[in-house]
């Protein structure tokens, strides 16, 4: 192993698609809602999300992923809670 390698191990870089696995929870912020369904922006990859609160836009909050299409960079997730704030 060169020293380049040795240096550079473990190191990665972050896209603008993340991909999200099915059960994943992830932490992300709610950007808007669509037809009465929040979604949560990730880069270029977005997330219906079922169960948010109406106050929850622009509030961190957890999530489970609960299917994601890898071709579309788009999935569907469920509320769990907030992060920070006053959301129910």
């Amino acid at each position: 192993m060169s020293l380049f390698d040795k240096y550079t191990a473990g190191w990665t870089f972050r896209t603008n698609k993340p991909e999200f696995d099915t059960g994943e929870k992830i932490e992300v912020y709610l950007t808007d809602y669509k037809n009465g369904t929040a979604l949560a922006r990730v880069g270029d990859t977005l997330l219906h999300v079922e169960g948010a609160p109406q106050d929850a836009l622009d509030t961190r909050v957890r999530l489970r992923v609960e299917e994601f299409d890898e071709s579309d960079h788009e999935g569907r997730a469920t509320f769990l809670e907030p992060i920070d704030g006053e959301t129910a």
